[in-house]
C-alpha cells in the first residue's frame, strides 16, 4: 500500500466518523453478522416484525437510490460462497415484498431489466 493509499484511506476514515450518515456502514456489517447468528441458532423469533420491515424498506430506498439514481450496479447480495442466500429464501422475501406493494410476478417481469452498462 503506498502512502497516498493510506492518506485517501485515513481521509476517507475521517470523512465517514463526520457524515452523520456514516454509522450505517458499521451498522450493516454486524447486522448481517447478527442475522447470520440468529438464524443459525433458530431464533429469528427475537427480532420483531416490524423491525424487519424497517430494515427491508430501509435497505430497498437505498439500493434504489444507488442503483437507479446513480445509474450503475450495485451488488444487492452478499456473496458468501456457498454460505449465500439459497434461492427459496430470495423467493420468499421478493414475493413477500411485491405483495406488499400490491404487485405480482406479471409486473416484476414486465420490470425486469438489464443492469446499467450491460448490452
Amino acid at each position: 500500500m503506498s502512502s497516498s493509499d493510506v492518506t485517501n484511506t485515513a481521509e476517507a476514515d475521517e470523512k465517514r466518523r463526520n457524515d452523520p450518515y456514516g454509522w450505517i456502514d458499521g451498522y450493516a456489517g454486524n447486522l448481517h453478522k447478527a442475522a447470520k447468528e440468529l438464524v443459525e441458532k433458530g431464533e429469528a423469533s427475537r427480532v420483531s416484525d416490524e423491525a424487519i420491515a424497517q430494515i427491508i424498506t430501509a435497505a430497498v430506498r437505498l439500493y434504489y437510490a444507488k442503483s437507479e439514481l446513480e445509474d450503475r450496479p450495485v451488488p444487492a447480495i452478499v456473496q458468501e460462497g456457498e454460505e449465500t442466500i439459497t434461492p427459496t429464501e430470495m423467493l420468499v422475501a421478493v414475493s413477500e415484498m411485491l405483495r406488499d406493494v400490491k404487485l405480482g410476478p406479471m409486473e416484476l417481469g414486465l420490470w425486469f431489466r438489464r443492469r446499467p452498462g450491460e448490452n
